[in-house]
């Protein structure tokens, strides 16, 4: 036998990897449906009033919509196997999901706190009731909406991404009701530009979140909540197990991380056959304790350190 063995563990079976049934299209396509046809209308009212407020809400909601059927795409992407050199399939899109979510985010952020700025200087005139009854109905909207999102998966970060912009927008009606309750009782038209920087500063830290969260996976961090000196100190607890070095784990996507690591073993252990008994025991450890399925795993015998130069810690 050779004196450097490879053993990969690659065992999906019982295991889905991709985004859970629970993430069930129909919601997010009554979810779809229901914002489309309520945005539309709300643009119309926020015309008609001149309420910058309701427009801001408009335009979220617009981001809502593209979010909702970002989602959508990506799971029918997300389900595709892994071909060709895509040997992870399209996993990944889901995370890219997210950071196109948190950056809509922003941007429409941006938009909204640029014309509220501009509307300090210049405080139009705003109907407060149309814009209280909209937004009433706004809210009533949203908490159904959001109600149909929280039904699908939303441990995925896809489908939080939508899920965050619903909830801003829901967030930005109630701003909007308070405005309009205010403009309505003392004149005072400035609570309109007001509620839409509220607003604003809402969007930017649920898009701080998903980014952040996102990015973590896109520079292949490792997930929240392992601990790699911890996983080191369990390997080396297994019998004939000297050394752990090169240990990498990350996340190809939300629900599947992954692990790779070199483990330094007796040497008789590539004489006795023992290796194969080691590798289970090994999976089992990483499996069983971190809930990491796709691990891989090189043994090594004591001497083979000398011919390796660029190892990690």
């Amino acid at each position: 036998m050779s004196d450097l063995v490879k053993q990969s563990a690659h065992d999906h079976e019982g295991h889905n990897h991709s985004i859970s049934a629970d993430a069930d299209r129909r919601y997010l396509w009554l979810a779809l449906i229901t914002l489309g046809a309520f945005m539309i209308a709300e643009v119309v009212v926020s015309f008609v009033t001149g309420s910058l407020a309701l427009l801001s809400d408009a335009g979220h909601m617009l981001s809502d919509v593209g979010a909702i059927a970002l989602a959508l795409w990506t799971i029918r992407l997300v389900a595709r196997p892994p071909k060709g050199a895509l040997t992870w399939g399209l996993k990944r899109v889901e995370i890219i999901s997210a950071a196109v979510n948190g950056i809509t985010l922003l941007v429409v952020a941006g938009i909204i706190a640029v014309e509220a700025i501009r509307r300090l200087f210049e405080p139009p005139e705003v109907d407060g009731g149309p814009v209280l009854i909209v937004a009433a109905v706004g809210v009533a909207v949203n908490i159904v909406v959001a109600w149909l999102v929280a039904r699908a998966n939303r441990s995925s970060l896809n489908v939080e991404g939508a899920y965050q912009h619903i909830l801003t927008d829901l967030y930005s009606f109630i701003g909007t009701m308070i405005a309009a309750l205010i403009i309505m009782f003392t004149g005072w038209v400035m609570a309109d530009v007001i509620a839409s920087l509220l607003v604003c500063g809402l969007m930017v830290y649920a898009a701080w979140n998903l980014l952040r969260d996102a990015g973590r996976v896109l520079l292949e961090a490792a997930p929240k909540g392992i601990d790699l000196e911890e996983i080191t100190e369990h390997i080396l607890e297994l019998p004939h197990v000297q050394r752990v070095h090169d240990l990498h784990v990350w996340s190809v996507s939300t629900d599947l991380p992954a692990l790779s690591a070199h483990v330094v073993v007796d040497d008789e252990c590539f004489e006795d056959g023992h290796i194969p008994q080691l590798l289970d025991q090994v999976q089992d450890c990483v499996a069983g304790h971190f809930d990491v399925e796709h691990s891989t795993f090189q043994f090594e015998p004591l001497k083979h350190g000398a011919h390796e130069y660029h190892t990690h810690p």
